[in-house]
């Protein structure tokens, strides 16, 4: 049948009021932002609830959606209360790709929340740039979440895993000089972004081995770096992997200086998974940049505390409950900084301009040309089965700048524990 005339004016016109929409993240001011209403910012992330990767960071969203309802109990943010949707992937890329599409073409939602997983959200990037749906402050070190000119709404928290390289890599250079030094880590960018940041600083080690995450045994990796005589083993691993890994090598009497990324080295977490073999994590290094669960003294470790009493069931309180709150005190702050008349574009400035100040040892790197996280770590060693800090913090590059040590300090949370407009 012939279109008339008028029938295609109407459809001219359709097309040209969704341009105007901020279904994309731009648009005029009072136009309809998906996910904010008056009263509510839905936000929604991908988390292994289940899977490989449940051990500990199961517990990130839990924490950041408990300090969500602290700050709702307390007023939320410029009148709106924050809901945090929660979708379990598994840990696997293709369950990622399907909730993901549920939480921006079903629940709407205004922006993805430390989206956890190196393998995972890296399949979701161009969905979401697509959408243009901000995607804010990725649970993972990859290099890949800092390409602002490729995915300019794409923003990680964890520093880098070639930064956090080269600051073990100095660890070893320093302290363990002579040591015969190898690796194991991740199938993917998460091991290869570590050992490139241990390489620019050691050179190439001795021996490297790699694992799957669907594949629970890492006997043989442990079994080849033993025949290779190494003396210190780098460790990229998630919480699972690390507790394999040192129990499998105490099972072949191989005894390594262990120096672990961060990511998997929590002590509660690492612990609970080995059981009685937990003393075997005793001398482990590794390295963080928030406040250590076990520092009551810290007046952060004080309010999320508080927090996790009131909010998330006093669940137990290790590192990854801190993690899952600092995230949720960020993007309050990137919120705030927003202003009222929220958009997509104006979260995405507000996080390019920075200025943020937190629980962090170090400072987060955010600029229009700079869209990773944290820009350093402290190291850490395993005293009496928990985690202390030693030395200073150290910040670094992804390419050849020196490590160099960090000496400003953290600042206080605000009274109320909610930052300010």
């Amino acid at each position: 049948m012939k279109r008339t005339a008028t029938a295609a004016l109407a459809v001219v016109l359709l097309a040209t009021a969704g341009c105007t929409s901020e279904g994309g993240g731009s648009g005029s001011s009072g136009a309809s932002v998906p996910g904010v209403t008056d009263s509510e910012i839905v936000v929604g992330t991908h988390m292994p609830l289940t899977g490989p990767a449940a051990a500990g960071y199961s517990k990130i969203a839990p924490a950041t959606k408990a300090y969500f309802d602290y700050v709702n109990a307390n007023g939320g943010v410029h009148g709106r209360k924050i809901s945090y949707k929660i979708k379990d992937d598994g840990y696997n890329p293709a369950n990622t790709q399907t909730v993901v599409r549920e939480l921006v073409l079903q629940d709407k939602v205004f922006a993805i929340l430390n989206g956890l997983g190196t393998p995972t959200h890296t399949g979701v990037l161009d969905f979401l740039k697509t959408n243009r749906v901000p995607d804010l402050f990725v649970a993972s070190g990859s290099r890949s979440w800092n390409q602002p000119d490729k995915y300019p709404g794409t923003f990680g928290f964890n520093p880098d895993y070639t930064v956090e390289g080269k600051i073990l890599g100095t660890y070893v250079k320093e302290n363990l000089a002579g040591k015969k030094t190898c690796f194991l880590g991740q199938d993917d960018d998460f091991g290869r972004d570590s050992l490139a940041g241990i390489e620019k600083v050691l050179g190439p080690v001795a021996a490297k081995e790699s694992y799957v995450t669907s594949n629970p045994n890492v006997g043989p990796q442990m079994g080849a770096l033993k025949a290779a005589g190494c003396e210190v083993v780098v460790l990229a691993t998630v919480p699972g992997f690390t507790a394999l890994s040192i129990g499998t090598a105490a099972k072949i009497a191989f005894k390594p200086q262990f120096v672990v990324s961060n990511v998997g080295a929590d002590p509660t977490t690492v612990g609970k998974t080995l059981g009685a073999a937990a003393p075997l994590m005793e001398g482990l290094v590794a390295a963080n940049y928030l406040p250590l669960n076990n520092d009551d003294a810290n007046p952060w470790i004080q309010l999320f505390k508080k927090v996790n009493a009131a909010h998330n069931g006093n669940a137990e309180f290790d590192n990854n409950v801190v993690y899952g709150m600092s995230v949720g005190y960020l993007f309050v702050q990137a919120l705030q900084a927003a202003g009222k008349d929220l958009t997509r574009d104006k979260i995405i400035e507000a996080v390019q301009k920075n200025g943020f100040q937190g629980p962090g040892s170090v400072p987060l790197r955010f600029s229009a040309q700079d869209h990773s996280g944290y820009g350093g770590e402290q190291l850490t060693k395993i005293q009496g089965g928990k985690a202390v800090y030693f030395g200073t913090p150290y910040t670094t590059d992804d390419k050849d700048g020196p490590v160099a040590p960090y000496t400003g300090q953290p600042v206080a949370p605000p009274q109320n524990g909610v930052p300010a407009a």
